[in-house]
């Protein structure tokens, strides 16, 4: 089975490096699933969870919080601007910044709603992304 090349760095470090036979992202127009040999595209995320997944092997997970995305035939390369392993999510501290920025919503001024409900669009993502991946960390 052919195989493409993972890379998942952030502002924090290098995350992940690896072969994968499908890596799954959250791009801005809605999920994307890449396999070996697929076509060139560079796409901005969304807040969300990526998936690697290896042949025979355990499906890894990762949480970013937005980046980019570049797909070349061989090589993903995914530039994120915070990035976390599943096993770094707290499910109940994403809660609590979930509420925290519905808080920010409800209360902001006309001039920073825009701010506050991009907060509260990553904090939602996180908390989901903890709760699904709740039990499969790897």
């Amino acid at each position: 089975m052919s195989t493409i090349h993972v890379e998942i760095v952030s502002v924090e470090g290098h995350i992940y490096s690896g072969e994968a036979s499908l890596v799954i992202a959250p791009a801005r127009m809605g999920e994307v699933g890449i396999a070996p040999r697929h076509a060139p595209l560079v796409t901005t995320l969304r807040p969300g969870e990526v998936r690697v997944q290896r042949d025979g092997q355990d499906e890894h997970f990762f949480y970013v919080t937005g980046g980019i995305l570049e797909v070349q035939p061989s090589q993903v390369m995914i530039l994120a601007d915070t990035a976390l392993r599943a096993e770094q999510l707290d499910e109940s501290a994403a809660d609590e910044a979930r509420k925290a920025a519905e808080e920010a919503v409800r209360g902001a001024a006309k001039e920073d709603l825009a701010h506050a409900q991009m907060q509260l669009v990553e904090a939602a993502a996180r908390y989901r992304a903890a709760q699904k991946l709740k039990g499969k960390q790897k």
